[in-house]
């Protein structure tokens, strides 16, 4: 009887390793307790890579750093209880800038597939990489750069949720989550404003809505909106405000055959930057914009039929405004991925900055590995 069950568990292990697939809006690996009809699942990615700057870049130093190493455990108690969390590794220690944080842990209520309820620490359901943000699921090392500063993936708050499909391919999320925190706002933007769910102020909270919409097989058309003050309660130069920060964002992504084609548009606007910029002690704008657009093709079957490796030189275009500052920010991305079997990508690219007025925008060579499991 035990070995009957032992060999129950492995059966039922081996087919939620096979359905690599996107549930929810997770990535594949984050999506395995959804497969199971009971108990645990573990799972994860990572990825490496080295860093190679330029010889006229201001003296930055090449860097080789295994990036982030992540575990997914859930537990599947019934049908319809489902908790989700991802535990994230960076840089390979806790010191030197290095951490470990929990990204994010949800309880899932499924209820029917219209309306389903999340809550705990929740991604904030913008963009298209914040949500599906494993290394196999875009092309380069780095994370599109619009997704980082205007919509700043990896984004997470605690909160509570509805889920669901109102129509036939049309897919919507409508969150609660704590807001922003403007005293973390800076030229740069809104990322350090993100409170990760760690003793986050609570005073002030926002609403985000999204939808998806799948016409066609292969072709996904997207919009998100986030409302909500990021004052929290504080005293910025002297006075209370309310720091209303509002982002909009859509988005369009298309496969057919080898062709990948996606593109991005996000807007930021925040009120009463004056007193946060007197606060935080440099310039916030107070609109900041941001769009990319990026094309891949899978060349290899084209010369090896039937194949299931994956081959796909890419280009990605990027470009960021932040009004009444000069931290404007353009930048091309090409390079290559290959992937020897869908779990497992090796990643080459060139990143090239127009602007060089940020000392993050070093123009640079990145050879790199990711994995799922």
């Amino acid at each position: 009887m035990v070995t009957a069950e032992l060999q129950k568990m492995k059966n039922e292990s081996a087919v939620s390793e096979a359905e690599y697939q996107s549930i929810y809006g997770f990535g594949p690996a984050a999506s395995k307790v959804y497969t199971l009809s009971r108990g645990l699942s573990i799972g994860g990615y990572g990825e490496a890579r080295y860093t190679n700057y330029v010889s006229d870049q201001g003296g930055k130093q090449d860097q080789a750093d295994f990036l982030r190493f992540v575990l997914y455990t859930g537990y599947k108690f019934t049908d319809s209880i489902v908790l989700n969390s991802e535990i994230e590794f960076e840089h390979a220690s806790t010191e030197d800038d290095g951490a470990v944080s929990l990204e994010f842990s949800n309880l899932d209520f499924l209820l029917g597939k219209r309306f389903n309820l999340r809550a705990g620490l929740m991604l904030i359901p913008l963009g298209i990489t914040n949500e599906l943000h494993e290394p196999t699921l875009f092309h380069g090392n780095d994370r599109p750069l619009v997704e980082r500063y205007v919509i700043p993936t990896t984004w997470r708050e605690m909160g509570v949720g509805a889920f669901g499909e109102l129509a036939e391919g049309l897919e919507y999320k409508l969150y609660l989550v704590n807001g922003l925190d403007a005293t973390g706002f800076d030229g740069k933007g809104i990322r350090g404003g993100r409170q990760d769910g760690s003793k986050s102020l609570a005073e002030d909270w926002a609403v985000i809505a999204r939808l998806d919409y799948e016409p066609l097989l292969g072709l996904n058309l997207g919009a998100g909106a986030y409302l909500g003050n990021s004052g929290q309660g504080q005293e910025f130069a002297g006075r209370e405000v309310d720091a209303f920060t509002r982002i909009y964002e859509a988005h369009v992504q298309y496969k057919v055959s080898g062709l990948e084609l996606k593109a991005l548009g996000s807007l930021v606007r925040i009120d009463d930057t004056d007193a946060v910029s007197a606060e935080v002690g440099e310039a916030v704008a107070e609109r900041i914009s941001g769009w990319y657009g990026e094309v891949a093709y899978d060349v290899l079957p084209l010369f090896v039929p039937g194949t299931d490796q994956y081959l796909a030189p890419f280009a990605r275009y990027e470009q960021i405004d932040y009004r009444g500052t000069d931290e404007d920010v353009d930048l091309l991305v090409c390079g290559i991925s290959y992937k020897p079997t869908p779990n497992v990508v090796v990643k080459a690219d060139y990143r090239n900055f127009n602007n060089k007025n940020r000392a993050d925008t070093a123009d640079e060579v990145n050879l790199g590995i990711g994995f799922i499991f």
